[in-house]
Parts: structure tokens; sequence; C-alpha cells
């Protein structure tokens, strides 16, 4: 009876999932502000009219520690055509990890860090890493991204979001 009763739980929470993910009206994303690493507050609203991609990572996250070479190539090839990428620090990663990261690899993108986890928070409570949003140039959330992604899908979607 356990069992089952926690097989459903799970069926329910992937399919709540999917129809979030899947569902024919896009999601507009939330309205929060980031804070970079420098103290610069940035909001949902400044980055209007840019594909963004705000990527949710740890420094303890070797998917996200993986994924980040090919962050910084897109965002250098995509950012002179309106790409924007706001790497968004878990809550639990040390600022100075954080920071070091950042310094030493020389993150062109911001890097944000959600000190007191509102950011994961309001785009629906992000526990895992890495995770990703697309969000189109008029703040509508296009796709989200768990783990690890096709690359040439995600740079599909995002030349597709940066042509309209």
């Amino acid at each position: 009876m356990k069992k089952t009763l926690i097989g459903i739980v799970v069926v329910l929470a992937l399919a709540g999932a999917g129809i979030w993910q899947f569902s024919g009206s896009a999601k507009t994303a939330p309205d929060v502000t980031f804070t970079s690493l420098t103290g610069q507050k940035i909001t949902m609203q400044d980055l209007r009219g840019k594909v963004v991609l705000v990527k949710f990572w740890a420094t303890s996250c070797v998917t996200c520690i993986a994924q980040m070479p090919d962050t910084i190539k897109n965002y250098n090839e995509l950012s002179p055509k309106g790409f924007e990428t706001i790497a968004v620090a878990m809550q639990y990663d040390p600022a100075n990890y954080v920071k070091n990261y950042a310094d030493t690899r020389k993150l062109p993108f911001t890097v944000a860090i959600d000190a007191q986890g509102e950011i994961a928070k309001a785009f629906g409570d992000v526990q895992l890493t890495p995770t990703a949003f697309l969000i189109d140039k008029e703040g509508h959330i296009v796709k989200r991204y768990l783990g690890n992604y096709d690359k040439a899908s995600f740079l599909s979607t995002v030349n597709k979001a940066l042509a309209s």
C-alpha cells in the first residue's frame, strides 16, 4: 500500500511539472531583483527586450561546473544579439566560493547570489541544480531545463526566441 501511494505521488508530481512546462499559455517570469556580486541590482523588468537565461547553480554541483564552459561560450556568442545570462548561486553556496569561482573563471555574465532563497522560491521553489529558465523578450518563460540538456536543441530555442 505504501509503495503504491508513493508511486501515485511521484506520478502526480511529474505530471504537474510536465503540465507546467508544456502548457499552452506561457508563464510570465516572476518579477524578482537579482543582486550581482558587484552589488548591482537588476530586475526582470530591466531585462525586457532581451532573451534571458536564468540559471540556478552551485559551486558544489558537478553538472553545473561541467556546463559552465558552454554557458560562457553561448553568452559570448549570443549576447551581441540580445541574449543575457544571469547565473543565480543557490542560498546554501558560500558567497566567497561563488565569488572565487566567478573571478578565477572570469565569468562574463551576471552572477547573483540568492542569499535568502527568495529568487529560487519565486521560480517555483527551485531546489535542484542546475535548473535554468529561458525567458523571451516579453518576459515569458519559454522553457525550463533541469540537469543536462541537448545543446543543439537549446541553441535552436534561443535563436528562435532572439529572432522573434
